[in-house]
């Protein structure tokens, strides 16, 4: 185990903001990830752990304790009751696993295409688009809980997944460190596409789309709005879609609707829950007076996506979260509705 001191925190985000982190530990295996705990212990040091960077918000300040960047590799597969098990290491690039299973003909992930960061960030907040979360596959995931200092499996159940959440962002946040993932895909599998965008591109195409063709279509898309990094675009230093789409109880909603409807207008919506409503924060935000190309100072919104907060160059974490906190209260004092954020936010 090697550790740097002082090494930029920016430079590992998609976002490009943070200061520095004053221990900084990548662990390539899981001894040196416990080993890295110890180390932290020992100089009573905080720990944040670090994946791909690219749903998270670093501090100007950076961070004074240990961060560790967990970079565990290896993709091994298997089979089991006629499906693909796909055992992979934390620190794996998801979309690199994508392309690995959709090459392989399995089905599962294919519309998680183009999406950044690494493997052992997809449980956290149980990583979804376009009509597939993880959790819909996910067999178990295999952590260090820092209760006990063992490693441990949990199955899915126990992760206890609902929409962008799970155990590791809620009840359990900051217990578990996870080391690797495994996935059951359906090998020979349709690609799913159930979501508007997949059915309009593939729309008066005479054969059916396999799943290397969904996964380049969801690509294609995600490109259009800025949600595919492509290094030196301006519209891709973001932390990817910044709100999450809130989730309201029917009478909620229908004050929601009753104040659109009182301006001539109507929100987009599809049911969520048995009696609840998932609402975009996309027409949120637009309807709020933020719209595509907005911009505050060095950072604003994406000129492709409502929805990303853009670092346009200088920006810094600060402006970020003003721009973040000004969205958000104007939406609620508009509509009434309190969007919550997506990023990991360190130090802030």
């Amino acid at each position: 185990m090697i550790v740097q001191e002082n090494i930029p925190l920016a430079p590992l985000t998609t976002l490009k903001v943070g200061g520095p982190a004053r221990y900084f530990v990548e662990a390539k295996s899981i001894g040196e990830v416990q080993e890295a705990i110890q180390y932290a212990h020992s100089r009573d040091a905080a720990l944040f752990v670090l994946g791909g960077g690219s749903n998270l918000v670093v501090s100007d300040a950076g961070w004074p304790g240990v961060v560790l960047k967990v970079a565990i590799a290896g993709i091994e597969q298997q089979s089991h009751d006629n499906k693909a098990v796909f055992d992979v290491g934390a620190g794996e690039e998801w979309d690199k696993f994508v392309a690995s299973a959709v090459a392989r003909n399995c089905a599962g992930v294919e519309c998680l295409s183009g999406i950044p960061g690494s493997v052992g960030g997809t449980p956290v907040q149980n990583v979804g688009a376009y009509g597939q979360e993880v959790s819909e596959t996910i067999l178990s995931v295999t952590a260090l809980d820092l209760n006990s200092d063992n490693v441990c499996e949990l199955a899915n159940a126990e992760c206890e997944f609902h929409y962008r959440t799970s155990i590791f962002n809620t009840s359990e946040r900051g217990r578990y460190i996870i080391l690797r993932v495994k996935y059951e895909l359906l090998p020979g599998g349709k690609p799913h596409l159930q979501y508007a965008d997949l059915r309009n591109h593939f729309a008066g195409w005479n054969e059916a789309p396999t799943l290397a063709d969904a996964r380049e279509a969801v690509r294609t898309i995600r490109a259009t709005k800025g949600m595919l990094i492509i290094a030196g675009e301006e519209d891709c230093r973001s932390a990817g879609s910044f709100f999450k789409n809130p989730v309201l109880a029917a009478s909620d909603f229908e004050r929601l609707t009753q104040r659109a409807t009182d301006k001539n207008l109507q929100i987009p919506s599809y049911p969520a829950l048995e009696s609840q409503r998932k609402v975009s924060a996309a027409w949120l935000v637009e309807h709020s007076g933020f719209s595509k190309g907005f911009i505050s100072g060095n950072v604003g919104i994406s000129r492709k996506h409502t929805l990303a907060i853009i670092n346009r160059g200088k920006g810094s974490a600060a402006e970020v979260v003003a721009l973040k906190n000004h969205i958000q209260d104007r939406v609620e004092d508009i509509w009434g509705v309190r969007l919550e954020p997506e990023p990991v936010f360190v130090g802030v």
